[in-house]
């Protein structure tokens, strides 16, 4: 059975034996004197020998104490040291931690957070799992990944979830085209335009065709893709238009891809930073919270 550790004992003798008196000890330790004494008692009993003797006028070390001193004022500053290296890595947001995250917030949104982070905490280490927001939330939820960045879904009691963003899908455009000068494109304006949609299985597609359906607005595709970067690939190839979140595409990206709103109506996801309640967050993880609402701030709200 490994030896116990009694370090408030420790911290109290090595006091006691550097200042010679229990008075003095007990002002320094910020203690009573009845305090102090017990927990010398408790060090001896779990020691089983005998470190101090005390008298009406003076305390002296015992040949076991003063063998002893010089390990136990060891293990005390080596104890402070650790403490202080905890306090000094948590106040400087150091460590390493786990951020799940769907891809389409991957091509732009994520990489700007991402060296902003590393420019602050060189030293930290950031595992990325790029995945679904069902994943993203159960990721989170199970304790595999402290925060998680997904596209709002059902409220849950242990997740915290911040509201980031309000990101609008867009019409990706090729060039030429007969709406590529248009400043904004509605969703009658769709209607014969070969249409390039993600598969129905992704939370964007899923999304769209909610809230299209709400607004009795029906549309087909004529190429369906599992990936955003496929569609874009598509766009730029000339093969037709494409319905993405305005967050995974900048006009300039790719020189025959043009990015127009669509209007009439405007139809958002919301993206939000998700954590689990009530676990605390390591002190890396706790660093890139605040980045991300530094970043975000004032549209950051709890839901």
């Amino acid at each position: 059975m490994a030896a116990k550790i009694d370090f408030d004992g420790l911290q109290a003798f090595v006091c006691v034996a550097e200042l010679g008196s229990f008075v003095k000890a007990a002002q320094q330790l910020h203690l009573t004197q009845t305090a102090l004494t017990r927990r010398i008692q408790k060090l001896e009993q779990l020691l089983e020998v005998r470190l101090l003797d005390r008298t009406t006028r003076k305390v002296e070390l015992t040949a076991t104490g003063r063998d002893f001193l010089p390990q136990a004022r060891h293990l005390v500053l080596d104890a402070q040291r650790t403490v202080a290296r905890l306090r000094d890595k948590a106040r400087a947001g150091q460590g390493h931690f786990t951020l799940a995250c769907v891809p389409s917030l991957t091509t732009h949104v994520l990489p700007q957070l991402i060296k902003a982070y590393a420019h602050k905490h060189p030293g930290n280490t950031l595992r990325l799992h790029d995945a679904s927001s069902h994943e993203v939330r159960a990721a989170v939820l199970d304790g595999q990944a402290e925060l998680g960045i997904a596209i709002n879904g059902e409220p849950h009691a242990e997740l915290e979830e911040i509201v980031l963003f309000d990101d609008p899908l867009t019409l990706l455009c090729p060039t030429p085209h007969p709406l590529q000068h248009r400043s904004t494109v509605s969703w009658n304006d769709l209607q014969g335009v070969d249409l390039i949609v993600v598969s129905s299985f992704m939370a964007t597609r899923m999304f769209l065709d909610y809230q299209l359906a709400q607004r009795g607005i029906q549309l087909s595709g004529h190429y369906e893709v599992q990936h955003h970067a496929t569609a874009i690939n598509l766009v730029a190839a000339g093969v037709g238009c494409a319905i993405l979140p305005a967050s995974t595409f900048e006009n300039g990206d790719r020189p025959q891809v043009v990015k127009i709103p669509l209007t009439s109506p405007v139809v958002k996801r919301r993206v939000t930073l998700l954590r689990r309640k009530p676990a605390s967050l390591s002190p890396a993880a706790q660093a890139f919270h605040r980045l991300v609402l530094a970043h975000f701030a004032p549209r950051g709200r709890r839901r």
